[in-house]
């Protein structure tokens, strides 16, 4: 058989994960970017209390087993859905995306039933053209542009000293989740994306993850005070910094520099020899320029597409 005749959906198992991570791979490659998308990834979304592995995903196996298409759905916030998807290369042009994107749709539309001012979100790879082709053919517009960046551990990280009258250490958690959550909450009270998560949820959503590691991550204090957080997770052979949040009273001062610094050695300690995070390409807190000035770069290119 040739065509979409071929293929099946089906929703994926734990025992999927290593495939759909070389379909993402694949993918990536392909289009000539650095792979930032992967098992890790994976994991963190699969993990999640909120999320139904068995009705918010789907995976296409070919005639002999192999994943050449995924796609997700969640509902990122009450009134938000955010989806994504992926057809192997050497696949595409056979209506498995436009399918694939149908049952996104449809599951989209089930999760804000009821919903007031809903919204439905939709991720492709910056750039890619036949993919916004299709989300513009279903109604969805440009909205925000999202950039994956990172930095090559290759030289000793020097991490210096911390900024006049600030300590940092590593967090009790027990003690200092509230507080880190507060600071997150409060450092991105004015970005036009983001939006209140109780700390129930927060921390359930936190400390549930398989990639959970609170070793690495660091909190800043003033005079005893905490002032920003930086929470970070490792990867298979990459470190992830999750979320770097300063209190407005305390940016300018040379913190997130110094966590940022202290990060990367941690990191380095471990034997892992990149390091990446996600950023708004038009963060209000002018964190792309602090991370610039660290050494990293722009590797990988988001957009994000909206339908009210």
């Amino acid at each position: 058989m040739d065509g979409l005749a071929a293929f099946q959906f089906r929703s994926p198992t734990e025992d999927d994960l290593d495939a759909v991570a070389d379909l993402l791979l694949a993918d990536q490659s392909a289009d000539g970017i650095e792979p930032t998308i992967d098992a890790h990834f994976l994991r963190q979304v699969w993990s999640r209390p909120d999320f139904d592995l068995a009705a918010d995903a789907w995976v296409v196996p070919d005639g002999v087993g192999s994943i050449v298409a995924y796609g997700q759905v969640r509902l990122d916030e009450p009134h938000l859905v955010g989806s994504w998807g992926v057809v192997h290369p050497a696949h595409r042009g056979r209506g498995i995306g436009s399918s694939l994107f149908d049952r996104i749709e449809e599951r989209a539309s089930e999760l804000l039933v009821g919903v007031e001012s809903p919204r439905f979100r939709h991720s492709i790879i910056g750039g890619d053209a036949s993919a916004a082709a299709m989300v513009a053919g279903r109604g969805l517009s440009l909205v925000r542009h999202f950039w994956h960046m990172q930095i090559d551990l290759e030289e000793p990280i020097e991490v210096g000293s911390a900024p006049n009258g600030i300590e940092i250490d590593s967090p009790v958690p027990r003690d200092d989740l509230r507080a880190i959550h507060g600071i997150i909450e409060s450092a991105f009270a004015d970005d036009p994306g983001a939006h209140p998560v109780p700390f129930d949820q927060w921390a359930e959503e936190h400390t549930t993850n398989p990639t959970y590691d609170p070793t690495l991550w660091l909190l800043a204090r003033d005079e005893g005070l905490p002032v920003a957080v930086l929470t970070a997770s490792a990867g298979d052979d990459v470190g992830w910094v999750d979320w770097l949040a300063v209190l407005g009273s305390h940016r300018g001062r040379g913190i997130a520099p110094a966590l940022l610094h202290r990060s990367f050695a941690a990191f380095a300690a471990r034997g892992l020899r990149r390091v990446r995070l996600n950023v708004d390409a038009q963060n209000v807190t002018g964190a792309t320029a602090v991370y610039e000035r660290v050494g990293m770069r722009v590797v990988n290119r988001w957009e994000l597409w909206e339908r009210t």
